[in-house]
């Protein structure tokens, strides 16, 4: 995906879809197209997986074991949660798109589908169709700016490495969420394992100074100011 304005990091994928063989399919093409890909078999196992991990774009199937997989778009955009949403599905009728798109969907593919098309429409939906990110974070007395890739903290520039500023900047737009190593890995583009994320998160710590808004655990990483 060098080409596609999106090489600065990778794409996280959440796929929704109750058939295991075409799941695996549509996660495995996807992975070979250079997504980052969660699978999830039902409408709870996708919503938990929301919770837990902020995603580029969502591909859910309407026809779903425990309901329609519409009604997870509809929740996301009464949220606020303006992540660009693939519907997939067997229901062809105008009657259907048109409801997919009043639900919120941004896009929708027939079954079956070739799984270059799906890719190609998941790439556009992330470079052209996403909502750009806010350019300056303000969680209490810290500002992440964005556009400048500058912290200031009490008013206060710090000088933080280009890493340093690309956890924080995760952590400061899903402030109050529990955020992974892999998750930090991902979104700075790490070629390695997330195994150093905790060494440059302590940098950071010690860098914001007091009091502490950075806090740890085993699971992860929360900035709460």
């Amino acid at each position: 995906m060098s080409d596609d304005g999106m090489s600065a990091r990778r794409v996280w994928v959440l796929v929704c879809e109750d058939d295991e063989q075409l799941g695996e399919r549509v996660a495995d093409g996807l992975r070979r197209a250079g997504f980052l890909v969660d699978l999830t078999r039902n409408l709870t196992q996708a919503r938990e997986q929301c919770g837990e991990r902020l995603y580029d774009c969502l591909i859910v199937d309407r026809g779903l074991p425990d309901g329609d997989g519409l009604d997870l778009v509809r929740r996301q955009r009464e949220s606020g949660d303006l992540t660009p949403a693939l519907l997939i599905t067997a229901r062809e009728s105008a009657a259907d798109r048109t409801e997919s798109y009043a639900g919120g969907a941004d896009d929708y593919l027939a079954k079956p589908f070739a799984l270059s098309e799906l890719a190609a429409r998941v790439r556009a939906l992330c470079t052209i169709r996403k909502p750009q990110p806010t350019p300056v974070l303000t969680i209490g007395d810290l500002v992440v700016d964005r556009l400048r890739r500058r912290v200031r903290r009490s008013g206060i520039l710090l000088t933080v490495t280009t890493r340093e500023f690309c956890a924080l900047e995760l952590l400061a737009a899903r402030a109050g969420t529990l955020v992974t190593p892999a998750e930090i890995a991902a979104f700075c583009s790490d070629p390695g394992s997330p195994l150093g994320v905790d060494e440059v998160i302590t940098r950071l710590d010690r860098k914001l100074g007091e009091p502490q808004i950075i806090h740890s655990s085993a699971a992860g990483y929360l900035l709460h100011a």
